[in-house]
């Protein structure tokens, strides 16, 4: 970014007036003086649960061209370019929405930006997102009620513990909370930090210890090297390239403090490189100094590449080589060389910024580019000034090398060659030809099943192309398939590339079984779905069904380490082993027996939407790189071959390498981990990176942490960010958490947490969907999906106490890795909690409300937040909306899904991914009360009773005092939160009254008020001024200015000198009635009446109590006069 131009930026309108760059300030376009006039005039009310009524809505950002003729929309959009203030022009009249694609033209020729939403087009200066809610007439305003006695209960609560908090402060006024804690300590062993030596008695004392290890340890790797299977096993690590190059690399390590290895496939860098420099440091009598820290991208490679080497070392894993991931871990006192996971290193530099004690580093696989191994090359090359005896190895499996030696400052680089048995690479057309299989438009549609028939249909060819199409389309325009058959260049014709090729796949399986000589097949398919889809394909053929000829595997990394260690075992004589896996397989493991590769030339990659802030996990080509390393899993052992299921112009239309993980995905947590390591301003250190992201994305990640207050204005931590930088998780779980263990409802959180950190564990199998759903809806009984699993895993608890957790699992159709994932990771979380001191070790004492739902609903919430979507019921359904993405969907097996109702108004999302649409994941349902008080900060409206949040986008109105109750609450619970975070040891019996106010909030509040949409309220009218006095005679009948509400909101109007309201009726469903009535561009909506007449009457007297300010109908005719009176004055001003 140092580097580069920054691109401009569009900026939500609730980050309008937040810590923005100063030369992307939104300057929002100015009001004229009549459009200010019009700010205190109601301009709409429309029920939410009628959509067929609409009416357009005036905007305050919002410039209206009269004239929307071709020169006078040039003439506007160049002065658009020329002015300094203004971003953009907004427009809402039907001719400019009926000629947007020719104005798009236009503005696009001008260098502009434009965008159509639904009834307003937009010419921009910045990119625009897909939806803006401060242009959408139907954005979430609620009404909230609250029952009388539910009221008055809360409002003693609150009253009491002020009464108490205030006796306290006058008692202890100088106290305040230490803000040093234990929290410091979070996190000090992750299994990397060194063991704590003896204290020594003196300096000769610890020297003769150190000498008796170095003096073992070479000893034991002498015998080992002496020993008969040490001489076998030492020519076997002959034979690799590496070995050959050994002394050239020890020679370049020890004379530089940064070195770039390129080893291609096949040569050994990998196990043997980690052992060349333990060997010679135990040689030089230095092992018992030496620390040697190797990262893998992968746990799987972490683990069984330390297994190798252990084995070649002749030892047990844990004695001189050990490995940890997350999780899982050995190692011993004398253990010098330690394989990990990247995340495990960055947790040590959490903890030790020089890397104590540590002699070399060894980053393996670089060239993958993951956002881990980005962010501690940037650390790294800080580091080694501070460091200059440490070393630093960079080991990449492609030849972009010379990319990290200049990141470096020009290090050194050694290209060691790989070895390979020869491949045979058969591209589509030559499978097609060789077989004589053919390819039809309907042979290659892939089944998933029906509760994934929307994946099915997405393989229906159709006019408009997916981009996994689009990308390859020039390529297979101009490829040249004349020397191949009529036959194969006919199916060539019909090639679908959105397919993976299911049935082709299935066919060259049985070619290789039934022609082919010995050997594994390994298969490379995109994700989960389709491995689990293709092997239930294949368990029901006779072929691979059958235990005594194939061993079906599959390896994805959501799957236990135990699981996917059983691809390594040989097979039995006469068994071939196919393993179905993900990119996972392409570097790093080494499947012994494979000889052959399927390779469908994709890979699920997420993909991130920055200016939508909307993630997308969809299947995309691989580079040339990655399906280099999948060819070459076929020659690791012997000569193989690889099917590639694309045609070679498809592969030469191939990217060289892939987009670097840190430009593609969001970059919250990276965010948090820069902060929490004083790496000074976020911006600046991104900008150090090899690629650096995109500013828009570096903002949006900044924006959410300081909405849910892990950072403040100027960016620093706050003291909820330095306890959620220690914890390895989501900011958002690590949120939920901290609160369960403060509320003492850790035990249900604990799942929660656990349960969205693994796959999800409700398994729907492709011909039991039925009863797989109706076992899950044994656990949801109330729209949450969160709870279902707290449920399902309380009896799966329970089943393990009894010995029955298959039987439990099966009956319930629940993954047993899954469960038993969740249970591990509730432990590792238990104890990082009790590291920061909120916790003491007894659970019992953070599970005093563990029963209390509705307050682990609330946790959620608090968590979740901003993962925040509306309900809106209609007559048969209802519909989501979220703030950055308008209409949602909800992902198929979610328990909400299966609802045509959800008695709440609002659900938080755990996540949100794009498809074809955008939809949630893992939704709970939570009500006015919980999102108020536990979600981010609220702020006053234009007017008592109106509460906002997220800048606007949610408005809340209410009694004024119900809002005053409201923002008291909130603010004394975030005050408790802050004591008890800088405080842990804080009694919170002390707050009794203020946890039984929010108690009783969150449970029973029903959330009675309604949706309501585009209101503007009136100021209530000063009480000096009118005198009102509620009556029980019924708002439709007889009243001041006639004998019913119909006469008396005329009467009003044709005084303020406005026509004569029109009244709209239509009839539902039920046979009632429902009337909008329409004056002064204001449509009010009725409630729902049995007759025509009663439902224009009951109209006109909710539009009488809303220009009352929410009085009764039934007022004096002072207050009609006073009414009509204001309405002469806002027409003078509208004209």
């Amino acid at each position: 970014m140092k580097d580069r131009l920054p691109p401009s930026l569009y900026v939500p309108p609730h980050q309008r007036l937040r810590s923005l760059p100063p030369d992307y300030a939104f300057h929002p376009l100015p009001l004229s003086h009549s459009q200010s006039q019009q700010t205190l005039l109601p301009i709409r009310y429309v029920s939410a649960y009628d959509d067929r009524v609409s009416v357009e809505a005036s905007d305050r950002e919002t410039v209206t061209f009269h004239c929307a003729n071709w020169d006078e929309w040039e003439r506007k959009l160049s002065l658009l370019l020329r002015d300094s203030v203004k971003q953009e022009v907004i427009s809402r009249e039907k001719k400019d929405r009926r000629d947007f694609d020719k104005l798009a033209k236009l503005a696009t020729s001008l260098g502009l930006y434009s965008h159509a939403y639904a009834k307003v087009v937009v010419f921009s200066k910045i990119p625009l997102p897909n939806y803006r809610f401060d242009l959408d007439d139907k954005k979430p305003q609620k009404e909230v009620n609250l029952h009388a006695d539910l009221l008055k209960r809360v409002e003693a609560y609150l009253r009491e513990y002020l009464s108490k908090k205030s006796k306290r402060i006058d008692r202890f006024p100088a106290k305040s909370f230490s803000r040093t804690s234990s929290i410091s300590s979070i996190a000090t062993d992750e299994g990397l930090l060194e063991q704590p030596e003896p204290m020594a008695a003196s300096k000769t004392t610890l020297d003769n210890i150190l000498r008796r290890r170095n003096l073992q340890l070479r000893d034991r790797q002498e015998y080992w090297e002496e020993s008969v299977e040490g001489r076998r096993m030492l020519e076997c690590r002959r034979c690799l390239p590496a070995f050959k190059q050994r002394d050239l690399l020890l020679t370049a390590i020890s004379q530089n403090q940064v070195i770039v290895i390129s080893g291609e496939t096949g040569c050994g860098k990998t196990t043997q490189i980690p052992q060349f420099i333990l060997e010679s440091e135990i040689e030089a009598n230095r092992g018992a100094f030496c620390s040697i820290i190797c990262t893998q991208p992968r746990r799987i490679s972490a683990m069984s590449v330390s297994e190798r080497v252990a084995y070649e070392r002749g030892e047990q894993l844990g004695e001189s080589v050990g490995y940890k991931v997350r999780l899982e871990g050995v190692r011993g006192r004398d253990t010098r060389l330690l394989f990990c996971t990247t995340g495990i290193l960055l947790r040590r530099l959490l903890v030790d910024r020089n890397l104590r004690g540590v002699t070399h580093v060894i980053v393996d696989e670089i060239h993958e580019r993951g956002m881990n191994e980005d962010f501690l090359l940037i650390i790294l090359k800080d580091l080694l000034p501070r460091r200059p005896e440490l070393k630093l190895i960079l080991m990449s499996a492609t030849l972009d090398a010379e990319l990290f030696s200049s990141y470096f400052g020009g290090a050194g680089v050694i290209h060691i060659p790989g070895f390979t048995y020869p491949v045979r690479s058969h591209f589509l057309e030559d499978i097609l030809e060789m077989s004589g299989y053919r390819l039809t438009p309907y042979n290659q549609v892939d089944d998933y099943g029906q509760e994934r028939s929307w994946k099915m249909n997405k393989q229906i060819p159709r006019k408009r192309k997916s981009q996994i199409a689009s990308v390859v389309e020039d390529a297979l325009r101009g490829a040249d398939f004349k020397e191949f058959s009529p036959e194969t260049r006919e199916s060539l014709s019909c090639w679908n590339p959105d397919c993976i090729g299911f049935n082709l796949i299935e066919f060259i399986l049985c070619h290789i079984c039934e022609n082919e000589s010995p050997g594994g097949i390994l298969v490379f398919m995109t994700g989960w779905d389709d491995i689990s889809s293709l092997k239930d394909k294949l368990q029901i053929h006779p072929i691979f069904g059958n235990p005594d000829r194939v061993m079906l595997l599959a390896c994805h990394g959501s799957m236990a380490s135990f699981e996917q260690r059983l691809i390594f075992e040989e097979p039995a004589s006469g068994v071939r082993k196919i393993v179905l896996a993900t990119n996972i397989a392409e570097t790093s493991i080494t499947i012994n027996d494979v000889a052959f590769v399927i390779d469908c030339g994709k890979a699920k990659e997420t993909s991130y939407d920055a200016l939508n802030n909307t993630p997308c996990l969809l299947p995309s080509w691989i580079s040339k790189v990655s399906a280099q390393q999948r060819r070459g899993r076929a020659g690791r052992v012997q000569p193989g071959q690889c099917y590639h299921l694309y045609p070679k112009s498809v592969y030469d239309a191939f990217a060289e390498y892939q987009l670097p993980e840190i430009l593609r995905t969001p970059l919250q947590s990276l965010c948090l981990q820069i902060k929490s390591l004083n790496l000074g301003s976020i911006s600046e250190f991104l900008s150090r990176a090899l690629q650096s992201p995109e500013l828009i994305a570096v903002q949006k990640a900044i924006e959410y942490l300081k909405i849910i207050g892990a950072l403040d204005e100027n960016e620093y931590l706050t003291t909820l960010g330095r306890y959620l930088s220690k914890l390895p998780m989501e900011p958002k779980l690590g949120k939920m958490l901290i609160l369960g263990a403060i509320l003492g409802c850790l035990d249900p959180i604990l799942t929660v947490a656990a349960g969205l950190s693994v796959r999800d564990p409700f398994l729907t199998p492709l011909d039991k969907k039925d009863l797989a759903e109706a076992a899950k809806s044994q656990f949801s009984r109330d729209h949450s999906d969160h709870l279902a699993l707290v449920r399902a895993y309380e009896g799966w608890k329970r089943a393990v106490e009894e010995s029955a957790v298959y039987d439990y699992c099966w009956k319930n159709f629940l993954s047993v890795q899954s469960m038993r994932a969740i249970d591990s990771l509730r432990k590792e979380f238990f104890s990082l909690l009790k590291d920061t001191g909120l916790i003491d070790g007894n659970p019992s004492t953070c599970n005093s409300g563990a029963n209390d739902e509705n307050l682990t609903r609330a946790v959620i919430c608090y968590g979740l937040y901003p993962g925040i979507c509306s309900i809106v019921h209609n007559e048969r359904s209802f519909s989501l909306k979220t703030m950055e993405d308008g209409q949602v969907l909800l992902y198929s097996n979610s328990v909400n899904a299966r609802d045509t109702k959800i008695p709440y108004p609002w659900l938080v999302f755990n996540e949100k991914i794009k498809v074809n649409s955008v939809f949630l994941r893992d939704s709970t349902a939570v009500s006015d009360s919980a999102l108020i008080l536990f979600g981010g900060t609220i702020s006053k409206g234009d007017f008592d009773g109106h509460l906002k949040m997220l800048g606007g986008y949610l408005e809340f109105f209410m009694k004024p005092a119900v809002a005053e109750m409201y923002q008291t609450l909130k603010k004394e619970l975030d005050e408790m939160i802050q004591s008890k975070l800088l405080n842990p040891k804080m009694d919170m019996q002390a707050h009794r009254e203020l946890l039984l106010a929010i108690r009783s909030l969150v449970s029973e509040d029903g959330s009675d008020g309604r949706f309501v949409f585009g209101r503007q309220v009136l100021r209530p009218l000063e009480t000096s001024a009118v005198s009102t006095q509620p009556t029980s005679v019924s708002r439709t009948e007889s009243g001041p200015g006639g004998d019913n509400s119909k006469s008396q909101l005329q009467t009003i109007l044709t005084r303020a000198g406005h026509a004569a309201p029109m009244y709209k009726t239509k009839q539902l469903k039920n046979n009632k009635f429902q009337t909008a009535v329409e004056f002064n561009q204001t449509q009010i909506m009725g409630q729902p009446c049995n007759n025509k007449k009663s439902a224009e009457k009951d109209a006109a007297a909710e539009a009488i109590q809303w220009l009352m300010g929410g009085g009764g109908a039934k007022e004096s005719h002072e207050h009609v006069n006073h009414m009509s009176n204001l309405l002469k004055k806002s027409k003078t001003g509208h004209l």
